[in-house]
């Protein structure tokens, strides 16, 4: 199993975790980190395969998972899955709604306007973008993280015991980049998300936070920052160039910011909060 340290110890015996886009590389950390504090993790993604790989490494180091597909944009998909998590480990009281990404139907090629692409139909402007490319990356990350808290959340509101929310939005929220407009405005739905079920759920003892990473070397975003040659892009160039710290994130320094959030003692009054961790990118001008 991948060998992890962790930024503290953080209690979470008997707690039942549920993660979405557990498959990922930044939430595969989240379920390995939950498992080592005790909690119960269920992996849900839409790929099992690597879900069930990540699921037994945990296992086989002494925790307790299990992998369930799920299609996070599918209500009825998403129940199936919440039958199987209560059947294993009981209801949900840690729910992260980590399942999202871009799409490149909802990418320009240029970053800024340029009438040359308009002609060239193997380059995508943001007027030959479609309806459809949009709409999957709006559902990709609000309709599902939407659709999975209504799943999995019901039983907290009911239990009278609380629970936690962590959704992942992104620095896009704050500063949309270049290319990825969609994207770009679907995180800045999913923080005001965030914040809209901090109040609705406060009297349920239900906190709802967000962490809003910068940049952070995924499966989803490697070939727009290093060439096949392992070489950096010019995008690269500019994310370090306005990251002070001069340097992408690793998963694992998320990992803080995420069991505060957990961690009932030290957070019992903070909810509705998106946190950046981010090396300094949202405070920099470029000057």
């Amino acid at each position: 199993m991948k060998e992890m340290k962790l930024p503290y110890a953080l209690d979470l015996t008997g707690k039942v975790a549920v993660v979405t886009g557990a498959a990922g590389v930044l939430c595969s950390d989240f379920s390995r980190a939950l498992a080592k504090c005790g909690a119960k993790v269920a992996l849900l993604d839409i790929n099992e395969t690597v879900a069930k790989q990540i699921a037994d490494e945990i296992n086989a180091d002494g925790g307790k998972a299990i992998a369930v597909k799920a299609n996070c944009l599918d209500k009825a998909s998403l129940e199936e899955a919440k039958a199987i998590v209560d059947k294993t480990f009981g209801a949900c009281d840690v729910l992260i709604n980590g399942a999202g990404g871009n799409n490149p139907r909802a990418t320009t090629f240029d970053e800024t306007f340029s009438e040359k692409t308009l002609s060239d139909p193997e380059k995508q402007s943001f007027f030959s973008i479609s309806p459809d490319g949009v709409r999957f990356v709006f559902d990709l990350n609000v309709t599902a993280a939407f659709l999975t808290t209504q799943v999995f959340a019901l039983d907290m509101a009911k239990s009278g015991k609380g629970g936690n929310i962590v959704n992942i939005s992104s620095m896009n929220a704050y500063r949309p980049l270049t290319k990825i407009p969609a994207y770009s405005a679907a995180k800045a739905a999913v923080s005001n998300f965030t914040q809209w079920l901090a109040v609705h759920f406060a009297e349920a003892g239900i906190r709802v936070n967000a962490i809003a990473p910068g940049f952070f070397v995924t499966n989803q975003n490697r070939a727009l920052l290093f060439r096949e040659d392992g070489t950096p892009t010019p995008r690269t160039g500019k994310i370090l160039a306005g990251t002070p710290m001069r340097r992408f994130g690793e998963a694992s320094e998320l990992l803080g910011g995420l069991f505060f959030f957990l961690d009932d003692a030290a957070s019992g009054f903070v909810t509705g909060v998106i946190l950046p961790i981010d090396g300094g990118f949202s405070a920099y001008s470029g000057v």
